[in-house]
Protein backbone atom coordinates (compact mmCIF):
# COMPACT_ATOMS: atom_id res chain seq x y z
CA UNK A 1 0.00 0.00 0.00
CA UNK A 2 1.61 3.30 -0.76
CA UNK A 3 0.43 6.36 0.94
CA UNK A 4 0.54 9.98 -0.11
CA UNK A 5 0.28 13.39 2.28
CA UNK A 6 1.77 16.42 1.85
CA UNK A 7 3.72 17.14 5.26
CA UNK A 8 3.92 21.24 4.75
CA UNK A 9 6.76 21.78 6.91
CA UNK A 10 9.02 19.39 9.08
CA UNK A 11 12.04 18.39 10.59
CA UNK A 12 14.22 15.52 9.90
CA UNK A 13 17.36 13.73 10.73
CA UNK A 14 19.05 10.72 9.48
CA UNK A 15 19.73 8.28 12.33
CA UNK A 16 22.37 6.09 12.21
CA UNK A 17 22.19 2.92 14.17
CA UNK A 18 19.90 0.57 15.99
CA UNK A 19 15.90 1.13 16.08
CA UNK A 20 16.34 1.03 20.21
CA UNK A 21 18.56 4.42 19.72
CA UNK A 22 15.86 6.38 17.88
CA UNK A 23 14.76 8.33 20.89
CA UNK A 24 17.69 9.76 21.51
CA UNK A 25 17.10 11.03 17.61
CA UNK A 26 13.82 11.79 18.23
CA UNK A 27 14.32 13.96 21.51
CA UNK A 28 17.11 15.81 19.72
CA UNK A 29 14.70 16.87 16.56
CA UNK A 30 12.52 18.13 19.31
CA UNK A 31 14.79 20.25 20.87
CA UNK A 32 15.84 21.71 17.86
CA UNK A 33 12.15 22.32 16.67
CA UNK A 34 11.74 24.24 20.11
CA UNK A 35 14.89 25.97 19.54
CA UNK A 36 13.92 27.11 16.55
CA UNK A 37 10.21 28.31 17.88
CA UNK A 38 8.28 25.40 16.77
CA UNK A 39 6.61 22.43 18.28
CA UNK A 40 6.04 18.64 16.72
CA UNK A 41 2.69 18.27 15.43
CA UNK A 42 1.80 15.06 14.86
CA UNK A 43 -1.93 15.00 14.80
CA UNK A 44 -4.67 14.21 12.90
CA UNK A 45 -3.14 13.33 9.31
CA UNK A 46 0.42 14.90 9.96
CA UNK A 47 2.39 11.84 11.04
CA UNK A 48 5.72 10.49 12.15
CA UNK A 49 7.19 8.36 9.32
CA UNK A 50 9.99 6.93 8.52
CA UNK A 51 12.37 5.95 5.68
CA UNK A 52 13.93 3.11 5.81
CA UNK A 53 17.37 2.91 3.69
CA UNK A 54 18.87 -0.21 4.58
CA UNK A 55 17.37 -3.95 4.72
CA UNK A 56 17.67 -4.58 8.24
CA UNK A 57 17.97 -8.22 7.61
CA UNK A 58 20.71 -7.40 5.40
CA UNK A 59 22.83 -5.01 7.16
CA UNK A 60 25.10 -4.59 10.81
CA UNK A 61 22.92 -2.93 13.23
CA UNK A 62 25.55 -0.17 13.71
CA UNK A 63 25.44 0.27 10.02
CA UNK A 64 21.05 0.74 9.48
CA UNK A 65 20.16 4.38 8.09
CA UNK A 66 17.00 5.90 8.80
CA UNK A 67 15.44 9.33 7.89
CA UNK A 68 12.90 10.00 10.46
CA UNK A 69 10.35 13.01 10.10
CA UNK A 70 7.98 15.01 12.38
CA UNK A 71 5.49 18.05 10.92
CA UNK A 72 6.06 20.60 12.97
CA UNK A 73 4.19 23.92 13.48
CA UNK A 74 4.88 27.17 14.99
CA UNK A 75 5.03 27.60 19.20
CA UNK A 76 2.12 29.27 21.00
Amino acid sequence: MFLTYDEELCVQSMHIGSYDDEPATISAMADFAKENGYIIDTTGNRCHHEIYLADSRKTEISKLKTVVRHSIKKAD
